[in-house]
């Protein structure tokens, strides 16, 4: 296996992955809402890419949108990319990972309670979370 995520093959994902994860990060799929470990979760810490560990989110720009998945106002400066989904017939814009490319969620500017008005509304299942270590 290489070193490189955006190198692996869909089968090291797969090898690396829960069928969960798979499905979220690889597929774009989307788990159900208020299913999600990382849902409430309210530790001090940083959200990382569930596929390949970089760092996404700092847990001080997490909030509770009431949406179901774990929503963030910001993420880290070049973590993440943007790209155009008429998967449902409308434009949305999804949210992937910049480090390995693999799928995250999609982005919202429907949170006028936030600092920037946006919602990165992730998938649990894509995230991985480090806590603060005090």
């Amino acid at each position: 296996m290489t070193d490189s995520p955006k190198a692996w093959t869909e089968e090291e994902w797969r090898q690396r992955l829960s069928p969960m994860q798979y499905h979220v990060l690889r597929e774009a799929g989307t788990e159900r809402p208020g299913s999600g470990e990382l849902l409430a979760e309210e530790r001090g810490g940083t959200y990382t890419c569930g596929g390949c560990g970089a760092e996404l989110f700092s847990a001080d720009t997490k909030f509770d949108a009431g949406c179901g998945w774990p929503s963030f106002f910001e993420a880290r400066p070049g973590a993440v990319e943007y790209f155009s989904d008429f998967k449902l017939g409308y434009e949305r814009k999804e949210v992937r990972c910049a480090n390995c490319g693999s799928h995250l969620g999609h982005i919202f500017p429907d949170a006028p309670q936030t600092p920037t008005g946006m919602r990165y509304c992730m998938n649990s299942a894509a995230l991985g979370f480090v806590p603060s270590e005090s």
